[in-house]
């Protein structure tokens, strides 16, 4: 039975980055660019205006004041998406839009709010400093540059300057398509009303928002029935189907528990079942050819624990990321905690961080036990008690894992 550091390595070593693709950017945000991306254009194109206003030569306006104003000849409008047909020559300008290109002569822009129209003429009253208010060809991007290096998770800001250099596609790591299984005759949908000895399946929700949360495609399979025939039929489709499969129930060693069964019966290989945690010990951990499979245990809590401690950084692997771990830092915490027995596991305890005077304070979210969701609700951290440790007290310090923050290492 491993640690949970060793189960987590374990599943790091068994997985790589999905063979990338080249997806449109509509679809491409969050995702990981599996090569360098270089420019194959200059941006900007072509010198033009930053500003609506006046395309004039700098030294046509030198004197000009308010007391003593300076008239230019306007000989066109010029708005964005055009191209002069005139140059600007002493003693004129032309009035043009932002966006558009400089027109030859000129080397300024005169905002139009520092204007006044008369007629055919311009009002200047203040001197503009030679090539005030123009962008530069090429002042932005260079055709030939590195972009984007490989490995970049891309932002709004980067799927605008791939599309600016004519790049409407980008090569990178999908989304992994999580198949999830959730299994228990005593389970009903949400909406229904649930029978005697029957609850509601809120795994199901929970596991798919964290899936959609982690940046992965959750592909929620219906409800498997405790039959061996049933639970065959469905990890079949999911193999079939999905890059990833997750279990939820049907773990264990009991009667109706055919998981690892059918598991051996379809040749995957086991990497590991059982981790030396709580809650979600019975952990298990197979490759069904070569897909990562996990089988959760159904407590609520322990589902919720067991996907972002295990398969959120499986997940992100996979999508060629190359942080996978959320923040792990030492807090002080207040309150009290003890293990009904000493088990040599280590208990993941959620709890509320809080920062107070230069320290992480963490303290208990709620009852502990594995099915009280409403304490995960509460819960922003993980505190680690360490497996050969009995019990917590106000002062002590405490492994913690931020689970509301990004992956930094």
């Amino acid at each position: 039975m491993p640690t949970c550091s060793e189960a987590l390595q374990l599943i790091l070593d068994s997985v790589a980055p999905l063979p990338a693709r080249s997806t449109l950017l509509f679809d491409a945000l969050g995702l990981v660019l599996a090569g360098t991306q270089t420019s194959p254009e200059t941006v900007p194109p072509f010198t033009n205006s930053a500003m609506d206003g006046y395309a004039v030569r700098a030294d046509d306006c030198a004197g000009a004041t308010p007391a003593s104003p300076l008239f230019l000849e306007v000989l066109s409008d010029l708005p964005a998406g055009s191209v002069a047909t005139d140059a600007v020559r002493p003693g004129t300008a032309i009035r043009i839009m932002t966006g558009a290109p400089l027109p030859a002569g000129a080397d300024s822009v005169v905002p139009v709010e520092a204007t006044a129209s008369e007629g055919t003429r311009v009002r200047i009253a203040a001197p503009v400093k030679q090539g005030a208010n123009v962008r530069l060809a090429g002042e932005d991007l260079r055709a030939g540059e590195e972009l984007l290096p490989r490995g970049f998770a891309l932002t709004p800001a980067a799927l605008g300057i791939l599309a600016s250099v004519g790049l409407a596609e980008a090569p990178v790591h999908p989304r992994p398509r999580v198949a999830i299984l959730t299994t228990g005759d005593e389970l009903v949908a949400a909406a229904a009303r649930p029978g005697p000895g029957q609850i509601r399946d809120s795994n199901i929700h929970t596991m798919c928002g964290q899936a959609v949360a982690f940046g992965a495609v959750p592909v929620p399979f219906p409800r498997v029935p405790d039959t061996r025939e049933a639970v065959t039929a469905a990890l079949a489709k999911a193999r079939d189907t999905a890059d990833v499969i997750v279990t939820n129930g049907g773990i264990s060693v009991g009667d109706y528990d055919f998981i690892k069964a059918v598991l051996a019966d379809l040749g995957a290989r086991e990497v590991f079942w059982k981790v030396k945690q709580k809650p979600g010990g019975p952990l298990g951990y197979w490759l069904l050819d070569g897909k990562p499979v996990f089988g959760i245990p159904g407590n609520t809590v322990a589902a919720m624990v067991c996907m972002e401690e295990y398969v959120r950084p499986a997940l992100r692997k996979l999508m060629g990321h190359a942080r996978l771990l959320r923040p792990e830092t030492t807090g002080v915490f207040e309150g009290s905690f003890r293990k009904s027995v000493q088990d040599g596991k280590v208990h993941l305890v959620r709890v509320r961080a809080r920062r107070e005077e230069g320290r992480l304070v963490v303290a208990p979210s709620g009852p502990q036990g594995s099915g009280i969701l409403s304490s995960m609700l509460r819960s922003n951290a993980l505190a680690l008690v360490p497996a050969d440790a009995l019990a917590l007290k106000t002062g002590d310090e405490v492994q913690v894992h931020l689970i509301e923050e990004p992956e930094d290492h």
